[in-house]
């Protein structure tokens, strides 16, 4: 699976770096994707629209990468319960115990372990998410409405179902995995910062790389620095090429265009 990967080599304090793209050839029987949090619902209605609209492209992408051989991860957090007698989620729960090369974290936010940022490795993120970045005109109520991964996203006989990153890690253990893809939402947030996502899988010594186009980030440009909601998941996006991995567009495994939300176009 040949992908294009993008990134932009700095520290934190040093001046933004220029994005630098190479070719990578990598292996899909020794690559997954994980599939971070595209609920059924949200509890910002925007927030909520935008996975709507992301769940089928994203749901091409995965079948396209199954087709390929590339191993499939739902990561719906919080919500593995609803999928508790499922092969899928029981695929994950009784892969063999595998250590992992350093210990993973154990503080916990919203509902599972998390990675807070880590000030040695990465700046500050480049957006305001302190108002928990709803950017609807009529702003929502903070709430935990999700129930299960959204339907429109297919959970096929060969894939797992798992928030947990211990879990996550034997099922990449069992079948020696070395390249971990992250897809979902939200970037500014459950992306980096899951057991499963991108702070820890990098930090777990994985090739990680983020698909730029199936993601969205939490952000109302009412804060800093402004622009578009758009502008604000770019810049994020940018943070996290800088500091932790590459990215690429799913373009690289359905051949087809980048996936855009209606909205952007109109900005």
């Amino acid at each position: 699976m040949n992908v294009t990967l993008r990134s932009r080599a700095a520290t934190p304090g040093q001046a933004p770096a220029a994005a630098v793209e190479t070719k990578a050839a990598w292996d899909p029987k020794k690559t997954a994707i994980i599939v971070c949090d595209m609920w059924d619902d949200h509890w910002c209605k925007s927030a909520a629209d935008r996975v709507g609209e992301l769940a089928g492209p994203m749901n091409e992408m995965l079948k396209a990468a199954r087709a390929k051989g590339v191993f499939i991860i739902h990561a719906p957090s919080t919500c593995t319960g609803f999928y508790k007698d499922t092969p899928q989620r029981k695929r994950a729960q009784t892969a063999p115990h595998a250590p992992t090369p350093v210990p993973l974290v154990t503080a916990e936010r919203w509902g599972t372990a998390w990675n807070w940022p880590d000030s040695k490795r990465e700046g500050v993120l480049p957006i305001d998410d302190s108002d928990m970045g709803c950017d609807c005109k009529l702003k929502c109520t903070i709430r935990s409405p999700w129930t299960r991964q959204t339907a429109a996203i297919t959970i096929a006989d060969a894939d797992a179902i798992t928030d947990d990153g211990q879990e996550t890690w034997n099922l990449l253990a069992e079948r020696k995995i070395d390249n971990v893809i992250l897809c979902g939402v939200h970037l500014n947030m459950c992306v980096l910062g899951r057991p499963f996502a991108i702070r820890q899988m990098v930090r777990l010594g994985k090739n990680v790389a983020l698909v730029r186009d199936m993601t969205d980030t939490m952000y109302c440009p009412d804060r800093p620095p402004g622009g578009t909601h758009f502008d604000g998941t770019d810049r994020v996006v940018e943070h996290v090429e800088r500091y932790w991995c590459p990215s690429f567009t799913s373009t690289d495994i359905t051949g087809k265009p980048a996936f855009h939300f209606k909205a952007a176009a109109k900005n």
